[in-house]
């Protein structure tokens, strides 16, 4: 079958082109211009095309730096989604991808202070051994500019006696640029995957080096070690008749002593809007802070998950988004995400948490969690509420036929999906597109989520008493046991309701062969659009994509497989 499937996995193609496009238009225009603008042609006569080099990159440097806040601006980007009719449907998906743009233009930050840093190496080399004795002689004759009064320098590097690094560690452009260098390598090695799971407070705070780093980014180019000759020195010093004549410069005469200067710092340009609308957003957190959240229900579930059921004021959420969480009482910085767990037609919203990290245990802790017992609410740790945030699943109403499909903690976001779809079912089945949901949940050890097997059988019992039972298909995998638990469920296979999670629907033990599922799910439903939706980890999403592409047929009256993927 030929591929007819809507890929919705990562950044769009148009995205991540249009970006490198611009950085390498920025990078050919500036580099050309430098290599060609006639006020830096003594600056080239000492330097080289290493000049170019350098300001080209700086240039793309403050692009990406202008760029790398934006994806991080979560109200900003919620505001665009919400009034943009642009940023619909795929678009609107694309929008979620921030963090991934994020990271995007990180790497183009590395890359082009990398360049830019041993560009430099190189211009101060230069720059050193211009001072020395046996260098050519104009390139001698324009370091030795600025020993006599009346002389602007071209040259920073005064003696070739000079050492070379002390020398531009004093200076602002060097010592700036050490921390600007030592910042980026901090907030970039703090935030490997490694990292980040093993110690996310290690990488929260390290990444808020950043305003260290913007800071000395905004006063890198203060010191001016770069000098072009100045408009004025131009009109009277022709460069290219001067520029043989150079043991005839003076005060008077057809070539005057050319006059240099440095250009004014335009870095802050580049990033004082990004600054300030991630400013509002911090300001606007803060605000949000101040909110008061009333913690309804707190609910310890085995294998160390806490259930909170919350409540603020004029909060509204879709199925599939998150929101930040903190607690004073453990620190007054951090904020954490938690997918909603909650469907938007219940009066409250909740998070499921589970006791993985220092964050998430000490708050495990904080509402004396460890027993498995309800707690009174005034008694309880103070919470801040951030949000939501991030697209929704409503995407899945839009499908006659939608599969779901959640790989371990994957299965969060669906939480909210389904009991969305149990409510819609509920309200208007007559208006509901949807006719026909799939979901399969894949998971190591199903006691970590025992909390989302009783969910699921709630839903079942409530949709068999509303006569709604063929509505909603699941179908459960588990992948790791031991040798009692195989013993266990081999004396109670026959029972009425699976051994593990109480369900009607027997839970699968191994991996799906998806081979046969997509094949009898487009036997099942021949002339009908399916969505295919899937959050867990980017192997399996790979195989998905697959098997949409073949499994969509060529005849646009067949079946076809819409993938959309959220990957942690």
């Amino acid at each position: 079958m030929m591929v007819c499937c809507m890929v919705n996995e990562g950044l769009s193609i148009i995205v991540v082109l249009s970006w490198l496009g611009v950085n390498l238009f920025l990078f050919i225009d500036t580099f050309c211009w430098y290599e060609e603008e006639e006020s830096f042609f003594y600056t080239r006569v000492i330097l080289g095309s290493t000049l170019a080099w350098a300001r080209a990159s700086a240039l793309c440097l403050n692009f990406n730096c202008m760029l790398i806040l934006l994806p991080v601006s979560r109200n900003l980007i919620s505001l665009v989604r919400g009034t943009s009719t642009c940023c619909k449907g795929p678009w609107s998906r694309q929008l979620d991808k921030n963090l991934k743009f994020h990271k995007l233009v990180a790497y183009g930050i590395a890359v082009n202070a990398t360049i830019h840093t041993v560009a430099h190496l190189f211009n101060m080399e230069h720059f050193h051994l211009s001072q020395s004795e046996g260098t050519q002689e104009l390139m001698a004759a324009l370091s030795k500019l600025g020993n006599t009064p009346n002389e602007s320098y071209l040259n920073p590097v005064r003696t070739f006696h000079m050492n070379t690094i002390t020398e531009w560690l004093t200076k602002i452009a060097g010592t700036t640029g050490l921390v600007v260098s030592l910042a980026l390598i901090l907030i970039m090695t703090s935030s490997t995957e490694f990292i980040r799971q093993s110690s996310y407070e290690l990488f929260w705070y390290t990444h808020h080096v950043f305003i260290i780093f913007f800071i000395s980014l905004a006063i890198h180019g203060a010191g001016r070690i770069i000098r072009g000759q100045t408009p004025e020195s131009l009109l009277l010093h022709n460069v290219t008749l001067c520029k043989d004549l150079y043991v005839e410069w003076q005060a008077s005469g057809p070539c005057p002593v050319p006059q240099f200067s440095g250009k004014e710092p335009s870095a802050w340009k580049w990033f004082l809007g990004p600054v300030v609308v991630y400013a509002c957003e911090r300001i606007i957190r803060f605000w949000r802070f101040q909110q008061e959240v009333v913690i309804i229900k707190v609910v310890s579930h085995p294998s160390a998950v806490l259930e909170l059921h919350m409540k603020k004021r004029d909060f509204k959420m879709a199925p599939g988004q998150y929101i930040l969480l903190q607690c004073p009482v453990i620190s007054p910085l951090e904020w954490h995400p938690f997918t909603l767990t909650s469907a938007p037609q219940e009066d409250f919203f909740s998070v499921h948490i589970r006791a993985t990290g220092d964050w998430t245990e000490a708050l495990f802790k904080a509402f004396r969690a460890e027993g498995q017992v309800f707690q009174v609410p005034c008694s309880l740790p103070r919470l801040a509420v951030d949000g939501p945030f991030g697209a929704t699943l409503t995407d899945v109403f839009h499908y006659p036929v939608s599969v779901c499909i959640a790989a371990g903690i994957g299965v969060t976001p669906f939480a909210s999906l389904l009991k969305s779809i149990w409510y819609k079912c509920n309200e208007s089945p007559s208006q509901l597109k949807l006719s026909k949901v799939y979901f399969y949940w894949i998971c190591r050890d199903a006691q970590a989520f025992e909390w989302f097997a009783n969910l699921l059988l709630s839903l079942e019992t409530q949709m068999s008493e509303q006569g709604n039972a063929h509505f909603l298909s699941y179908h459960i995998f588990l992948t790791g046991w031991d040798e009692n638990q195989a013993i266990h469920i081999a004396l109670h296979w026959d029972g009425n309701t699976d051994v593990i999670t109480g369900l009607k629907q027997k839970t699968f033990y191994g991996r799906p062969n998806w081979n046969n599922e997509f094949k009898e799910i487009a036997y099942s439903h021949p002339s009908s659009s399916i969505g295919v939706f899937f959050c867990g980890p980017k192997a399996m999403s790979k195989t998905l994509q697959k098997m949409c592409h073949l499994y969509s047929s060529a005849d646009p009256r067949g079946v076809h497989f819409y993938y959309n993927n959220d990957s942690f």
